[in-house]
C-alpha cells in the first residue's frame, strides 16, 4: 500500500484532504450488497492479488470468515464512478459465553507470540475490546496511471482518473485508520489490536497513530506482529492536520449507525 502523511505545507495538505472528502465516501456495510461489495475487494486483494487466503465462494469471486458475523465492516466508496476504493473490518468479541467466540482473530492464530504482560486481550475487558484487520485498497486505487481497468467478473471497465483525482489515493489507506478509531469510538471501545508488518506502525506514526508492539513476530503472510492502541490515546494524538477529516468521518459513520440502529429497533415492533 502507499502511504501519505498529512505532509508540511499546511495550504497544500488542508487542500489535499478537503479534495478526498469531497471525492470519497465513508459506507457502514450493513446491507447484504454493501458487504458482498467488501468480500468481492477481499477477494481480489486476498485471494487473486496477494494469495493470502483461499477464496470462501470462487465462483461469485467472494472472501469471508466467520469472523465476519460478529464484524463491523466499513468501505470507502470513490463518489464520481461509485467503486469500492477500499475496506476494514471491526472484529468484536462475541457476547456469548463460547469461550472460542469471545476471542479475537490474534488470539486463535498468534495466541503464543502475545507477550506483553498487560496489553493481553485476555487481560482486559471483553466489551472494551476489539481488532481490526481485512484492511484492503482497490488496485485502481493504488495505480500510478490515469487509467485503471476494473474486472468485475467476465467484464472489464477502464476508469479514467484526473490528476487531482489521483493525488487523493495516498490518503485512502489514512482514511482507514480513521474510520477504525470513528467505530470504535461509536461502539464505546477502547483497545483496538492488529497484525500489522513491522514497518505500517512506524509510518503510521507519522500522522500521530503511535502503536505498541504486544507480540513477537511470527510468519503470517509474511512477517508481522500484533499491535495495540488505545482509541482514546490516538484521539488525543491524531495529527492537527487530520482532525478535520476524522471529524467528518465521525459524523459519516455516526449517522449511518443511528439510522441503523432506528431501522433495527423499528423491525423488533413490527
Amino acid at each position: 500500500m502507499r502511504y501519505c502523511s498529512p505532509g508540511s505545507n499546511a495550504e497544500s495538505s488542508t487542500q489535499l484532504l478537503d479534495r478526498f472528502k469531497s471525492g470519497f465516501h465513508f459506507r457502514l456495510a450493513t446491507s447484504d450488497e454493501d458487504k458482498r461489495r467488501i468480500y468481492r475487494l477481499r477477494y481480489e486483494v486476498y485471494c487473486e492479488e496477494l494469495g493470502y487466503e483461499e477464496p470462501s465462494d470462487a465462483r461469485e469471486r467472494l472472501e469471508y470468515d466467520e469472523y465476519d458475523e460478529r464484524s463491523l465492516h466499513c468501505l470507502i466508496e470513490h463518489r464520481r464512478s461509485g467503486k469500492t476504493a477500499g475496506c476494514m473490518r471491526l472484529v468484536l468479541p462475541s457476547t456469548g459465553d463460547d469461550y472460542l467466540d469471545t476471542r479475537l482473530p490474534l488470539q486463535s492464530y498468534a495466541g503464543q507470540s502475545l507477550t506483553h504482560a498487560v496489553l493481553h486481550p485476555s487481560l482486559l475487558a471483553k466489551d472494551e475490546i476489539c481488532e481490526v484487520s481485512r484492511l484492503a485498497i482497490s488496485r485502481p486505487f493504488r495505480k500510478r496511471s490515469v487509467n485503471a481497468e476494473v474486472e468485475t467478473g467476465a467484464k472489464s471497465t477502464l476508469l479514467e482518473f484526473t490528476q487531482d483525482e489521483k493525488q487523493t489515493f495516498p490518503v485512502i489507506v489514512v482514511g482507514l485508520f480513521l474510520a477504525t478509531y470513528a467505530l470504535v469510538g461509536i461502539t464505546s471501545r477502547r483497545h483496538v489490536f492488529a497484525m500489522m508488518e513491522a514497518k505500517l506502525p512506524r509510518l503510521l506514526a507519522m500522522s500521530g497513530f503511535n502503536f505498541t508492539r504486544v507480540g513477537d513476530t511470527i510468519d503470517f503472510h509474511g512477517k508481522r506482529g500484533a499491535f495495540y492502541i488505545d482509541q482514546h490515546q490516538a484521539e488525543r494524538e491524531i495529527h492537527a492536520k487530520l482532525l478535520p477529516l476524522y471529524r467528518h468521518i465521525q459524523d459519516e459513520l455516526e449517522s449511518q449507525a443511528s439510522l441503523s440502529s432506528k431501522k433495527k429497533a423499528l423491525s423488533t415492533m413490527t
